[in-house]
């Protein structure tokens, strides 16, 4: 209703022009009709006539008359009408006009869309479609970079996969020539050069899973199939398949959940969002430190939260951490790099159920936060 209100106050303008305009062609019309029947019918308009005949026809005055009593005063009725209607749809002609002004000013509006250095301007009683219009320019313009910025870091990251990927490959060979060619190798040494060569095919087999996310990314459309899911054992569960890594690095997760909170979304696609925002509160923690999971329910809303402590991002870097193919990490030989689609994957799962996804950082302390509904809202 709100929505409707200020539509029409928006228009109000436009509305009152276009009253305007269709008076003032109203009284145009009666002021034309009332001059031709008062000064042109009834005064001189039938001597007129009747002159005329007489120099075409070449007749007499009476016969001019008579002529001019048979085709005008006998017909008066119809000749009227036809009066009436061809003054009517003349002027709706100048008012149609006039109107579809607006449509072409709208449309070259449309076509402005495109144009960078074009401000879309529109006449004063449409300023609200002006507003619209320049606001869906600067969507576009800003969706338009977002793509590029987006493309951008695709091509450089499957540009440093390619190269990187050269280098534990030749590693493989290297060392597999070798056993080879040394088929009397001392056992312990062959050992150390098998652990090594599994090594870097793990290295290589992850790169190249890296090369299949990003096609699946780009190919994939995500759908989600909602039931209830007990969150406080997915959370568990998550936490203990991550122990090894956790353990590695002296970290432990600390679970803060009431046992019965549940939440109704899909647990496949969910999962694979908590257990990104996990992985990531493991790669970026400072040694021996906690991760603490916390879930609460209110106001028909659960929070999950992921605190752990690790180097404060800044501000700048926060606001790009869901956008895609973004890493945090730019050294393509860290352990924490990635594709950079964890975490855009991980937003639009969450919106696709009703919910948020942010990030905060701040005194060495990163918490990620995600909002679910409770019930099977829409989706």
């Amino acid at each position: 209703m709100k929505h409707k209100e200020h539509r029409s106050t928006d228009y109000a303008q436009l509305r009152l022009k276009l009253l305007l305009r269709f008076i003032t062609i109203a009284v145009i019309a009666s002021v034309i009709i009332f001059f031709l029947y008062k000064f042109v019918w009834y005064r001189r308009g039938g001597e007129w006539l009747v002159s005329i005949f007489q120099r075409l026809c070449k007749i007499d005055y009476e016969s001019a008359r008579n002529l001019y009593q048979q085709l005008f005063r006998n017909n008066y009725y119809i000749i009227w009408i036809v009066a009436v209607i061809t003054i009517f749809f003349v002027l709706l002609r100048v008012v149609l006009n006039w109107f579809t002004n607006y449509f072409d000013m709208v449309n070259q509006g449309i076509h402005a869309l495109l144009s960078d250095d074009v401000q879309i301007r529109l006449p004063s009683e449409m300023a609200a479609t002006e507003r619209t219009l320049n606001a869906v320019k600067a969507e576009l313009k800003q969706r338009t970079v977002e793509a590029q910025l987006a493309e951008q870091r695709k091509n450089d990251l499957v540009m440093y996969l390619a190269h990187d990927i050269r280098t534990p490959l030749t590693s493989v060979i290297g060392y597999l020539n070798l056993m080879s060619e040394a088929p009397d190798m001392p056992a312990q040494q062959k050992a150390r050069y098998m652990k090594i060569t599994l090594d870097k095919a793990y290295r290589l087999e992850k790169m190249i899973n890296e090369f299949f996310e990003i096609t699946r990314y780009n190919l994939q459309q995500i759908h989600i199939s909602k039931e209830p899911i007990d969150l406080y054992y997915m959370l568990v569960q998550l936490s203990d398949e991550l122990s090894p890594t956790l353990s590695a690095n002296g970290n432990i997760v600390i679970l803060d959940a009431d046992e019965d909170i549940t939440v109704w979304g899909d647990p496949d696609k969910l999962a694979r969002v908590l257990n990104n925002i996990l992985k990531n509160a493991a790669a970026y923690s400072y040694p021996n430190t906690k991760i603490v999971i916390s879930a609460e329910e209110s106001d028909g809303t659960i929070t999950i939260s992921f605190t752990n402590k690790g180097k404060t991002i800044s501000e700048d870097k926060l606001s790009s951490l869901f956008e895609r193919f973004y890493r945090l990490d730019e050294a393509r030989t860290s352990n924490t790099g990635g594709t950079g689609l964890g975490l855009a994957i991980a937003k639009e799962i969450v919106t696709l159920h009703g919910g948020t996804i942010t990030a905060f950082s701040e005194n060495d302390t990163i918490t990620f936060t995600v909002t679910l509904p409770t019930t099977n809202s829409p989706s």
